[in-house]
């Protein structure tokens, strides 16, 4: 990679901005030393006002520059597709997952990953985890002691409550699944949709 591409393109901005400073400031005293040393040898205050107006243009130039070189990071830069083919395949194989929209892989720079998507997930698959840990004869019990309109809503609101505590527990899974395959994604953001 050349020097030039390597400062145009690199996605670690800390190095940019110090190896330009560094080399607007030996430019800049350069340009002043010299200039100040014209006024001086000539007598000719014009050389010192060139001098100004030249770092000030130095300093505008570089500072254009960093702007340029950082947009992306200060806004977010996508990941390489092939990453984020990598991630969505990870979550769209899962069996509780119907969907995935909305994907969103920001590099943050230094070899981070922030991760968003929306996921649409196969209710039944969330509800067959959750009976699965169910004890059917309790419950079997619990639905023959349901004879009325308001002991129905009691069992179907402590049951609901619970699909949906599972249905947090497999965005958590989800999560911490996306984590422990991609170190590099450090921070995940699933949308239940």
């Amino acid at each position: 990679m050349s020097f030039y591409k390597y400062v145009m393109e690199s996605r670690d901005p800390s190095t940019n901005v110090i190896l330009l400073e560094d080399t607007a400031a030996v430019l800049g005293v350069t340009i002043a030393a010299t200039c100040m040393g014209l006024t001086s040898i000539t007598g000719n205050p014009l050389y010192d006002s060139l001098g100004s107006l030249g770092v000030g243009t130095l300093l505008g130039v570089v500072s254009a520059l960093l702007i340029y070189t950082n947009t992306e990071a200060l806004l977010g830069r996508s990941i390489q597709p092939e990453q984020v083919q990598r991630l969505t395949e990870l979550l769209e194989n899962d069996p509780s997952v119907r969907a995935i929209h909305d994907v969103k892989a920001t590099d943050l720079g230094l070899g981070k990953v922030r991760f968003k998507a929306e996921v649409d997930f196969d209710g039944r698959v969330v509800t067959r985890s959750y009976l699965e840990k169910q004890d059917f004869d309790q419950m079997l019990r619990e639905i023959q002691e349901v004879k009325t309109p308001e002991e129905l809503e009691t069992f179907m609101l402590k049951h609901g409550e619970n699909i949906i505590d599972t249905l947090g527990a497999e965005v958590d899974r989800l999560e911490k699944e996306l984590k422990k395959r991609n170190p590099e994604v450090r921070h995940v953001d699933l949308e239940i949709l």
